[in-house]
């Protein structure tokens, strides 16, 4: 796997990107600082925890202590902001940069450390998306990923094509870089177009029209 400056910048705008996302969140969710704090920590590290895990590996906030002043730096900033607002657009454009980075991120470690072409597809998907779904979980509110804004389809398509480009021999920026305008590309048109992934409540309701 890759570690130069510019992966460990990104992984880190990406980590507090995801902190900073949680923190708000739970800020929106009347959560005390402790609170405040845990999801903040739970939304940017979990992802890569499980990865990890799942690979035999330590995680990353083992091997990166640096890793937490990313997630320090969104409690601060949330808390002198002291903003409880709902998530607003510049929010959702941060999380979808973390996104993007993480599925890149994650697809290279897994292909790194021996995982097969499935393998590293879940893995990568997962890296991106748990952290997400664990901080609305403990947040209460129900979950972005499970019914809006295409998140988990996004990650899926840049995974997919990080992971193809890899073994066709591209070089792993070529691969990061088609991967995380995919996610980016894919998440925003969902959120711009209001675009939703079939629900079988819709179909249910209509045949009863009928």
């Amino acid at each position: 796997m890759i570690t130069t400056p510019l992966v460990n910048g990104l992984d880190l705008v990406a980590t507090f990107a995801f902190a900073l996302v949680g923190a708000r969140v739970a800020a929106a969710k009347g959560l005390d600082y402790g609170g405040i704090l845990l999801i903040s920590a739970v939304s940017s590290l979990t992802g890569g925890t499980f990865r990890n895990v799942f690979l035999g590996q330590r995680p990353p906030w083992i091997l990166h202590a640096w890793l937490f002043s990313a997630v320090l730096l969104a409690f601060v900033v949330t808390v002198i902001a002291k903003n409880v607002k709902p998530v607003g657009r510049f929010m959702l454009s941060l999380d979808t940069f973390g996104l993007a980075v993480a599925t890149a991120s994650s697809a290279n470690y897994a292909i790194s450390y021996g995982a097969g072409f499935v393998g590293a597809l879940v893995l990568a998907v997962l890296g991106a998306v748990l952290g997400g779904l664990l901080r609305d979980l403990f947040c209460q509110v129900e979950p972005v990923l499970l019914h809006r804004e295409t998140i988990g389809t996004s990650c899926f398509a840049g995974a997919l094509l990080y992971l193809t480009l890899q073994h066709f021999d591209f070089s792993t920026l070529i691969c990061a870089f088609s991967s995380g305008v995919v996610v980016i590309l894919v998440r925003e048109l969902s959120i711009h177009f209001d675009w939703d992934l079939p629900k079988l409540i819709h179909e249910r309701h209509e045949r009863h029209e009928l």
